[in-house]
């Protein structure tokens, strides 16, 4: 069958339903399943770009109701209520972030790196986060690549062959990060040449342009 290749605006499905279960995000996805049982109001989820950790606090966010606000927004002020605040880090706020973790409202934080890592100077804040329950997102296993692959076509409404995308999978930097940025590469080229996501069209771009002949 021939693929018609549309071009159809991304949405990224954010469902529990869709997020994808391995061994390396497994303690992460228990705990968040756990609320509202959880044994402290406040936790980080830490791990590389693209394992999961927004898509985490998205499914928790809305099963708790949470507003979802950046780390570098916090100076604009606190939201009352439930609230996950992504990017935890250098850059961040540290007096509202502590005035946060001192209120005791549900908090989920997401962050690069663990919380033993942030690098905060204020010594309060400092005690609190080191003593957070924190959840990493390991480097993922051959099946979670696929599946993240298969979900990130199909959030471009692309349906991709299984041969096609285990290819891919072996022959790219084993990262969430790079499956995410070469989907990209393969629907946008798709849509430039106007041919479907298939094993030639994968081929070319892992092979890359030509390069010039030396005279």
């Amino acid at each position: 069958m021939t693929q018609l290749v549309l071009p159809l605006e991304v949405r990224s499905a954010q469902g529990r339903a869709d997020f994808i279960v391995a061994p390396g995000n497994s303690r992460a996805v228990a705990f968040i399943d756990s609320f509202p049982n959880w044994p402290a109001p406040a936790a980080a989820l830490h791990g590389p770009a693209a394992s999961g950790k927004s898509h985490l606090a998205a499914v928790w966010a809305q099963k708790a109701g949470a507003a979802v606000i950046d780390a570098a927004d916090l100076k604009s002020g606190i939201p009352d209520g439930p609230l996950v605040v992504e990017n935890v880090g250098a850059g961040a706020a540290e007096a509202p972030l502590f005035a946060l973790l001192e209120r005791g409202a549900p908090l989920l934080l997401t962050s690069l790196m663990p919380p033993s890592d942030w690098p905060f100077t204020l010594p309060d804040l400092v005690s609190r986060t080191r003593a957070l329950l924190a959840f990493d997102l390991w480097a993922p296993d051959d099946a979670l690549l696929m599946g993240l692959a298969v979900k990130l076509f199909a959030d471009r409404q692309l349906a991709v062959p299984e041969a096609v995308v285990a290819h891919m999978i072996r022959s790219l930097e084993r990262s969430p990060g790079a499956i995410r940025d070469f989907v990209a590469r393969a629907d946008a080229a798709a849509l430039e040449t106007k041919r479907p996501v298939n094993l030639s069209l994968i081929k070319d771009l892992l092979e890359g342009p030509p390069q010039p002949r030396l005279l």
